[in-house]
């Protein structure tokens, strides 16, 4: 059996835990300004509407009396390592997917802790003697199965689905609750007549590859129950990314590098926390009218150092054509390999030449920041 485990509305949660006197109140994380968006709301704020990835300033229309705070993602973090460490206490069978969820295999643990539903249970009673906060979760044969389960009661929810009740579930579920499944999708899918899961078992499996090519292949794989994804722990970077909203939309290159300056920092400050160098190198860019493109460039030798990540981001920048105002930029790295040497590449060298001596600038930087703080030392440029 598979748990999910997903921490309940987990930002404002723990800015209720942290400041008792937004206790009950409609708390919006995101920031005041009305260019960001929410990262996450309060049950009380989604009454009114309120959701994750929506714009500050509909919040606000939508939720004038809410309390509108700033993400502080170090104190998130804090608290997410104690929920993994505590899950670890169950069983070595935990997969982190996000910051406020995770998949646990408790197959083989019944003799220490109980049935599935025990478990779950002594799981939520400890998160909630232990961190005062509150989880759903979801049980089930398979992890697909169990992510369903964890949203059907929330918040502060256990959906228990046995494998004899598998089909029935299936036979019931909303095609649009399946993930992966899409509006774009759905819209796809109730053209051919499927409505729930169940539905597409009674449709030619030639029909679904056609319409949705491999993802019609799984599809028809759940609508059986049927996920064989293993639980795995400590799963890899396949990314590593920041990004700001501006404070007022620009064309300002030099602007949109010291960003990108800041960012390259702190992605390679990420990089090295995981051990890995990356090969490819990306910016993101949100236009004023709200849609979004990258450029992306990959190097032969790949870096964590912040100077070579940087001249490649302002490299893609420099040749990006800017048509309008810029509301959003952020740099990210993907293609990554583990560190085995310190090796810089220059932007103006044709050959490529060892130089570490940024990476250990870099380095120096992050014991610095270690010891007083993250804000105790940076690049003069970065400072407003």
């Amino acid at each position: 059996m598979i748990l999910h485990i997903d921490m309940d509305a987990f930002y404002a949660s723990v800015e209720k835990l942290d400041n008792p006197r937004l206790r009950h109140k409609c708390v919006i994380v995101g920031g005041t300004s009305n260019r960001g968006v929410v990262s996450a709301a309060s049950y009380e704020a989604r009454r009114f509407g309120v959701h994750s990835a929506m714009p500050i300033y509909q919040a606000k229309q939508r939720c004038p009396h809410g309390v509108f705070v700033p993400p502080r993602m170090g104190r998130y973090k804090e608290v997410s390592k104690k929920v993994m460490a505590l899950l670890k206490e169950f069983s070595p069978l935990v997969e982190p997917v996000s910051i406020d969820e995770a998949y646990m295999d408790i197959t083989g643990c019944r003799r220490l802790f109980g049935e599935p539903h025990e478990i779950a249970h002594e799981i939520k009673r400890k998160i909630k003697e232990t961190l005062q906060l509150t989880c759903s979760v979801g049980v089930a044969p398979n992890k697909f199965l169990a992510k369903i389960a964890s949203d059907l009661e929330k918040p502060d929810g256990l959906t228990l689905i046995m494998p004899e009740q598998v089909p029935q579930f299936i036979e019931s579920l909303p095609i649009k609750k399946v993930p992966g499944v899409g509006k774009k999708t759905v819209r796809q899918l109730e053209a051919l007549g499927i409505r729930i899961l169940g539905d597409v078992q009674r449709l030619p499996e030639k029909a679904l590859l056609k319409h949705l090519g491999k993802f019609g292949r799984r599809l028809r794989a759940l609508s059986s129950g049927s996920d064989a994804s293993p639980v795995t722990p400590h799963t890899p970077h396949k990314s590593i990314s920041t990004e700001h909203t501006l404070a007022a939309d620009t064309r300002d290159v030099k602007l949109l590098k010291r960003y990108l300056l800041r960012q390259s920092a702190e992605v390679a400050r990420q990089l090295r926390q995981a051990g890995v160098h990356a090969r490819t190198i990306v910016i993101k860019i949100k236009n004023a009218d709200f849609k979004t493109v990258t450029r992306r460039t990959t190097i032969a030798v790949p870096t964590q150092s912040s100077e070579t990540i940087y001249k490649h981001a302002a490299q893609l920048i420099d040749n990006f054509k800017i048509t309008q105002k810029i509301r959003l930029i952020g740099v990210g790295t993907t293609g990554f390999s583990a560190v085995t040497a310190s090796v810089q590449m220059s932007l103006f060298d044709q050959k490529e030449k060892p130089n570490d001596n940024w990476e250990k600038v870099d380095k120096a930087l992050d014991s610095i920041s270690q010891k007083f703080g993250k804000n105790a030392i940076g690049r003069a440029t970065f400072k407003d």
